[in-house]
């Protein structure tokens, strides 16, 4: 994924930053707790699309 990208996408709920985890095709959220998928190198950011991290779950 193009570091430009990641420099300007921000979490669609609360605007913060959001982590890159390649290995798992995500950006996470780490105060809303939501992890959105990155398919085929697109960033999918729509609440519906995210997954809620699990309780256990480091973000």
């Amino acid at each position: 994924m193009d570091s430009r990208l990641l420099e300007i996408l921000v979490c669609p709920l609360c605007k913060g930053p959001l982590l890159h985890r390649p290995s798992r095709h995500e950006l996470v959220c780490s105060p809303c707790r939501l992890a959105y998928p990155v398919r085929d190198g697109i960033p999918v950011m729509m609440e519906t699309e995210a997954r809620r991290l699990a309780e256990d779950e480091t973000p």
